[in-house]
């Protein structure tokens, strides 16, 4: 299991090196709200650092969105008791450092992993 993060903990990590706007291994992952992991990307190059997933939590499928944001606002608030973010692992880059918030979404005949720069200033809480 991976190092389990609070909100507290998630913001300490956020902090805990600049973001790097021109590293050539994570360029393509550095829009603000979530995307599809692109095609061809190396996953490797991604270190797993945390989770906020906790292990024997019922599922939650309520978002946080006080200001009116949706999923897709490049800023929405990273909530994490919240959905998508309460099943999300942390991945850093493994050239620059820069944190990532990764999960993957599933639909009826297909598994979407999907990623997002861990902004601190969204982080939020509750």
């Amino acid at each position: 299991m991976s190092n389990l993060l609070n909100s507290w903990a998630l913001s300490a990590l956020a902090n805990s090196s600049s973001i790097s706007l021109d590293c050539q291994v994570c360029v393509t992952l550095q829009s603000p709200g979530w995307e599809s992991i692109p095609g061809g990307f190396d996953l490797h190059l991604l270190e797993l650092v945390g989770t906020l997933r906790p292990e024997d939590a019922p599922e939650m499928w309520d978002e946080y969105h006080p200001e009116g944001t949706n999923l897709w606002s490049d800023d929405a608030p990273i909530a994490p008791t919240y959905h998508p973010y309460n099943r999300c692992d942390i991945y850093q880059c493994s050239a620059c450092n820069n944190k990532y918030l990764r999960y993957g979404e599933y639909g009826g005949y297909y598994v979407e992993e999907r990623i997002r720069p861990l902004i601190p200033e969204l982080i939020v809480h509750l």
